[in-house]
């Protein structure tokens, strides 16, 4: 009968495995790499939440800047569309601001009538 291994070795290993990479004791020993990998495990929950806020705030810059060329405001473009009910996301507008700048334009113009 083949030797049975310990449940514990097998979660041990499975933490270790995933603070690999990580600094000094982190990266050897079992309980402070429990701790490093349940931080990161927070930072990165924490960092996906940022990351979606940031590109947001990215694409109302551009749009900001990109509606400033064409002599109005990102909050005048914004209200104009919401009144026309243009309903083209703000992602959407970014690239169309920055890849296609005439079609921009004619989006600007419809919500600026």
């Amino acid at each position: 009968m083949p030797r049975a291994k310990s449940i514990a070795a097998r979660r041990h290993r499975k933490v270790l495995k995933q603070a690999k990479g990580y600094k000094h004791a982190a990266r050897r020993r079992i309980a402070a790499a429990k701790e490093a990998v349940r931080h990161a495990g927070q930072y990165a929950y924490h960092g996906r939440k940022l990351r979606k806020r940031d590109m947001r705030s990215l694409w109302i810059m551009r749009l900001n800047a990109a509606a400033r060329e064409n002599d109005t405001t990102y909050s005048k473009l914004v209200a104009g569309m919401k009144v026309k009910n243009i309903q083209i996301d703000r992602k959407m507008l970014s690239e169309m601001a920055i890849s296609d700048p005439d079609a921009f334009k004619e989006v600007l113009s419809q919500a600026l009538k």
